[in-house]
């Protein structure tokens, strides 16, 4: 018996659309299909991201103490130098032949002391010998005139005579005397030589020191970071001609948000970045905070030590860290996403549970990098709705697909 073709569609649709309307029933008591996250126990690293400059704790401004016309520069911005190495040399004929000129005064105070040893004392005591000798023979001839002048052989004017050789011979042996005082090692001519002499090498080391400021050198091993003088420039006290940085401690100078101030410590961990080289972290650790904050900014100045700085590193790069304040092991952990009214009083999840979406309060801990550590409200295993779930409000039925 063949069914006539219209009786078929009637029975199909007889059969269909009870069933259709039976799901679309059941899919509207048992609400729309939402995605949800578990609750999981995991480890988390919270931190503040902050961003400055590669520094070094010194700078050195290098410049001359004198003026003078600048004569070579054998080094170059960038380069690194040793300790002593020559920077700039300033044009130095004057100062050379000043330093010419104190080592011959220094010569001829030398040889005015040795002639003062070696010439004039010997010279003097010879004088000195004659004259005691001539003095002992002219009171000879004194006593023997006075003799005769008393046995009336001679008369008063030949014992004048003798009385006035005598007195003259006298004054010869004082000056005499006098001479080889002045000429030994603690007599006035000597020690006035001597004087002279230490004038004259003082001078040596004054002109030396004159001549050495004509060259300008490093004082420290470190990279020269500017420059700011060419040859033939005439330069002045006072001019930074060139920037050192030392060789030492490297630092990362950044400046973080007042409000996180609370949770910034001396001694916590931290990563950092170049911003040209930002897939190579290096280590450092936080060395200082700065005891006040800048009113028009609202940050704070934090300083980073980096124990072992890449060789890449260079001064005044711009880098990124990311110092680590806080670290939770095995903690109840969500998706930042799925915590809603972060910022409130009182944040809140939506928690799959019985079939309806439930608003649950909860109270959040370490925040990570995309991850929040849950302290209250949740129990591992609990079924989350994301925080981007549209047109879910609690209460409401829903049923869950887990991601």
């Amino acid at each position: 018996m063949k069914w006539p073709e219209v009786s078929v569609r009637r029975w199909l649709l007889a059969l269909v659309l009870p069933a259709v309307a039976l799901w679309g029933g059941w899919r509207f008591l048992a609400g729309p299909l939402v995605p949800v996250v578990l609750v999981e126990r995991s480890d988390v690293v919270q931190t503040v991201v902050a961003s400055g400059r590669v520094e070094t704790p010194l700078r050195v401004d290098i410049g001359s103490q004198i003026t003078g016309t600048v004569a070579a520069i054998p080094v170059a911005e960038g380069q690194t130098v040793q300790a002593g190495q020559l920077l700039v040399a300033l044009e130095n004929s004057e100062a050379r032949a000043a330093v010419e000129q104190a080592v011959a005064a220094v010569a001829q105070a030398q040889a005015r002391l040795q002639q003062i040893r070696s010439v004039a004392l010997p010279l003097a005591q010879q004088a000195q010998q004659q004259a005691e000798a001539t003095l002992a023979n002219v009171r000879r001839q004194h006593a023997r005139s006075r003799e005769l002048q008393q046995k009336g052989f001679v008369g008063q004017a030949a014992l004048d005579d003798a009385r006035r050789n005598l007195d003259i011979a006298a004054s010869q042996l004082r000056s005499a005397q006098l001479q080889v005082a002045t000429s030994r090692d603690d007599g006035s001519d000597t020690l006035l030589a001597r004087t002279a002499l230490q004038q004259a090498q003082a001078s040596v080391h004054l002109a030396q020191a004159r001549l050495r400021l004509t060259e300008i050198r490093a004082p420290a091993d470190g990279t020269l970071i500017a420059r700011n003088v060419e040859p033939g420039d005439v330069v002045q006290p006072g001019k930074a001609l060139m920037v050192l940085s030392p060789v030492g401690k490297t630092q990362l100078v950044v400046q973080i948000d007042e409000r996180n101030l609370a949770m910034v410590q001396l001694g916590q961990p931290a990563l950092g970045a170049a911003d040209a080289y930002p897939a190579r972290r290096f280590a450092a650790r936080v060395a200082y905070l700065n005891p006040s904050v800048d009113p028009a900014r609202g940050s704070v100045i934090v300083k980073l030590d980096v124990a072992a700085p890449p060789a890449w590193l260079r001064q005044d790069m711009t880098v990124s860290v990311d110092i680590e304040v806080a670290r939770r092991s095995a903690t109840l952990v969500l998706p930042l996403s799925t915590l809603r009214d972060s910022a409130g009083a009182q944040p809140w999840v939506l928690v799959a549970r019985a079939g309806r979406a439930v608003r649950q309060t909860v109270k959040p801990g370490a925040r990570g990098i995309g991850k929040v550590e849950i302290l209250a409200g949740l129990q591992a295993g609990e079924q989350v709705l994301p925080g981007l779930t549209p047109n879910i409000a609690g209460g409401e039925r829903i049923r869950v697909d887990v991601q």
